[in-house]
């Protein structure tokens, strides 16, 4: 896997470089713990750098002909599909993904980059009345300029381009920060392919740091106008913050805890399946994942029999394996987090039907019922494989239990009658909700996004477009007009 020295680098104003920094990030394999590259990171100097040479292409680019512009995407898609068997080994060493998560990734990636050659076409003047005589008001869609981005460790190919593409194509320069934990996949592998599609030099910036060598540089920095952050609510308050105090926007993707609530009419058998799914889907380290069940109390123990049978049958391992199901998590620190939490909920009075074992960083799933209704694990985000099951009588007990919670990503609702399960959706307290289906999902057009601490804004097409443009307001007096004074 060359590509993982080869790419180990900064990536600033279209040269591949070395960082400043007087230490190195070590990118790892999640799995058997194999180093797979070391970067020096960048300094708070060459985040400067990264800024100001998007800036300045930025300008020239914002002038190019959108059917020009779109090229760019259309050849990334090609490069793409030529490298996603190389791509695909890079999801199972850098972050533990099996083949069927890489394959979910690729193709959404490709995608988000579809959809991009439209968004450069798509932003759309209009001429507005004036209660003024002679007056004709026109509003333009214009580039914000540069957009700052920073990505997660859980599918940092993916949620990287789901920012870096439209804001290209819509006339912005981006600097990217990968997470540290994926700095390949989340940064210099999206450069790699921009640049093999004949991105101008300085419209992507990568550069692989960290906070204890940068601070709030990356968010501060007065080029951008827009930061998007993926990632945890914790960081993502800061985010925020610090936005508010520099007057940016912020586009917030955080995290969830999302119900599935399966319903007294359900089909059991398919209502296990998508659970199951939506629940240890890349070990569980996804933010619309199902980290509680909600069963009817009527349908509870066929459907409880019925999921843990499933759920013995997930196989945990080694993510190149075929047959694997669950690979590692992504670090030591994570994978001791989960199974801790565990220990105390069930220390606390849960029950596991399922009781995961940890070796290494590869977790094997639980599953907990019983929970005391003050548990803490009941209101969190649980970032592995850790499914809790919740009875409930009738439907407003459901709706109490789903909306009990800080956050309001994703959810779903099975039921036998689909008007019914749309009543109910609407009475939860989410960004998006889904009937008989499973949790994790994910459009080019659709308004991707959360309430309450779950995120602010919302991603993918015309949605995408009011995040990464701005009004601009233009008016002209063909009369004359008359002043007081």
């Amino acid at each position: 896997m060359s590509y993982f020295t080869d790419l180990a680098l900064q990536y600033i104003d279209g040269e591949w470089r070395a960082g400043g920094g007087s230490w190195d990030i070590i990118d790892f394999n999640p799995y058997n713990e194999e180093k797979l590259a070391s970067i020096t990171v960048a300094t708070v100097d060459e985040v400067d750098q990264a800024y100001r040479a998007a800036e300045r292409a930025q300008r020239a680019w914002a002038d190019t002909n959108p059917y020009t512009r779109r090229t760019v995407f259309e050849r990334a898609v090609r490069i793409i599909e030529e490298r996603e068997e190389e791509i695909t080994e890079a999801i199972i060493a850098e972050l533990g993904g099996t083949r069927t998560k890489a394959a979910f990734e690729l193709h959404l990636a490709k995608e988000f980059l579809r959809e991009a050659i439209h968004l450069a076409l798509r932003p759309e003047g209009r001429i507005l009345p004036s209660p003024i005589d002679g007056k004709e008001n026109r509003l333009y869609r214009v580039p914000v300029g540069v957009v700052g981005v920073i990505s997660p460790f859980n599918f940092p190919f993916l949620l990287s381009i789901k920012s870096v593409a439209p804001a290209l194509a819509l006339g912005n320069a981006v600097v990217l920060k990968p997470h540290q934990n994926t700095p390949i996949l989340g940064g210099s592998m999206v450069a790699k392919v921009f640049e093999d599609a004949g991105l101008p030099p300085g419209l992507l910036n990568v550069v692989i740091t960290d906070i204890a060598e940068i601070g709030d540089a990356l968010i501060e920095h007065p080029v951008p106008k827009v930061i998007s952050f993926t990632g945890s609510d914790r960081v993502g308050r800061h985010v925020a913050t610090v936005c508010a105090a520099n007057f940016k926007r912020a586009v917030l993707e955080l995290g969830g805890n999302s119900a599935l609530i399966v319903l007294d009419d359900a089909d059991l058998d398919y209502a296990v399946d998508a659970a199951v799914f939506s629940r240890f889907v890349h070990q569980g380290q996804v933010c619309m994942a199902a980290n509680r069940v909600l069963v009817d109390r009527s349908v509870e123990k066929e459907f409880t029999e019925k999921f843990v049978a499933k759920v013995r049958t997930l196989k945990a391992g080694d993510p190149a394996d075929p047959a694997t199901h669950l690979g590692p998590l992504i670090n030591a620190t994570q994978a001791e987090a989960v199974s801790s939490l565990v220990d105390q909920t069930v220390e606390a009075g849960a029950t596991a039907l399922v009781r995961g074992r940890t070796e290494g960083n590869v977790v094997t799933p639980t599953v907990l019922t019983g929970l005391p209704a003050d548990s803490p694990v009941l209101g969190q985000e649980i970032f592995g494989p850790v499914a809790v099951i919740i009875p409930f009588d009738g439907e407003d007990e459901a709706v109490r239990i789903a909306n009990d919670t800080p956050y309001g990503l994703s959810g779903a609702v099975h039921t036998g009658n689909v008007e019914r399960g749309v009543r109910i959706a609407q009475r939860i307290h989410t960004g998006m909700i889904h009937i008989n289906d499973g949790t994790v999902h994910d459009e080019p057009i659709v308004p991707f996004g959360g309430e309450k601490h779950s995120g602010v804004g919302r991603l993918n097409g015309e949605s995408t477009v009011d995040a990464f443009t701005t009004y601009k307001w233009i008016s002209i007096q063909y009369g004359r007009s008359g002043f007081p004074f």
